[in-house]
């Protein structure tokens, strides 16, 4: 039997959030458990930046409920995360246990290509911001493969379910979540789907997803991004990951080649 991890990053109990993800379980096909677990809940410290959890001990040393989340996103076969957005983007639950991430590189090859699918459930359409990128770099950050995600509406706690078309979603999510990624058409990255971009110099533009840059042409009076993969990826291959990894370990061995130089900028400012 397939175990099957559902994120919430909603304070309220039994809300579109929590009552999202378990519609979507009721409708995957696959003899299965689901956990849930409510992000706003747990205590999880703000990351110290020790670097620690990239060495001997390959675990966070903050004595909090974030080891008890990574432990059961490893062991499950599948995640399903929703997420509320509050004042234009994702509830910062979601970004307090994102920015422990640092402990992600310990389990590259435990959580990498993990199949995942979210909702972002916004009060007022058309008024989500930037939720939907919040919960699209999630996925990517937690190494996950992002087979569905999109933003549902309705504000008062089992609104969503008004009309049947949100049950429709659940079920395309359901579907896809061990199955077939549900193809998008909308204009996107072209290296890692994302739909999401800063507008620089002429038609020069960012993908604020993989970060990567690029241009955007009108082709047939339709958009067209031509994106450049960057010499630093993160997460758009396996490989990149282990690579970062190894990058982040190395800012170590810099640091103390590079101590004394530090101290003598940053001393000065200690007494202001």
């Amino acid at each position: 039997m397939k175990k099957i991890l559902g994120l919430t990053a909603s304070p309220r109990k039994l809300g579109n959030c929590e009552i999202m993800i378990k519609e979507i379980s009721r409708q995957i096909p696959e003899p299965h458990e689901l956990q849930l677990i409510r992000l706003p809940e747990l205590d999880i410290q703000p990351c110290k930046g020790c670097y620690r959890c990239l060495f001997k001990e390959e675990e966070c040393v903050l004595n909090d409920d974030f080891d008890m989340v990574l432990k059961s996103m490893i062991e499950a076969d599948a995640l399903i995360l929703s997420v509320p957005a509050y004042f234009l983007g994702a509830n910062a639950s979601l970004k307090r246990f994102l920015d422990r991430g640092l402990s992600f590189y310990a389990h590259i090859d435990k959580l990498w290509g993990k199949p995942a699918v979210a909702a972002g459930i916004a009060g007022i359409k058309g008024k989500e911001g930037y939720t939907l990128l919040c919960i699209d770099s999630f996925l990517k950050l937690v190494l996950a493969d992002n087979k569905y995600s999109r933003i549902i509406y309705g504000a008062l706690p089992g609104e969503i379910f008004f009309n049947d078309k949100n049950k429709k979603i659940a079920s395309d999510m359901a579907a896809s979540l061990f199955g077939t990624r549900l193809k998008k058409t909308d204009p996107r990255c072209p290296l890692c789907g994302g739909d999401t971009f800063r507008f620089l110099e002429g038609n020069r533009v960012r993908c604020m997803l993989c970060s990567n840059e690029g241009v955007i042409n009108i082709v047939n009076k339709k958009s067209v991004f031509e994106i450049d993969r960057g010499v630093h990826e993160l997460f758009l291959t396996k490989k990149d990951a282990v690579e970062h990894k190894k990058w982040l370990q190395g800012m170590k061995i810099r640091f103390i080649k590079e101590k004394k130089r530090l101290k003598e900028i940053s001393l000065p400012y200690r007494k202001l």
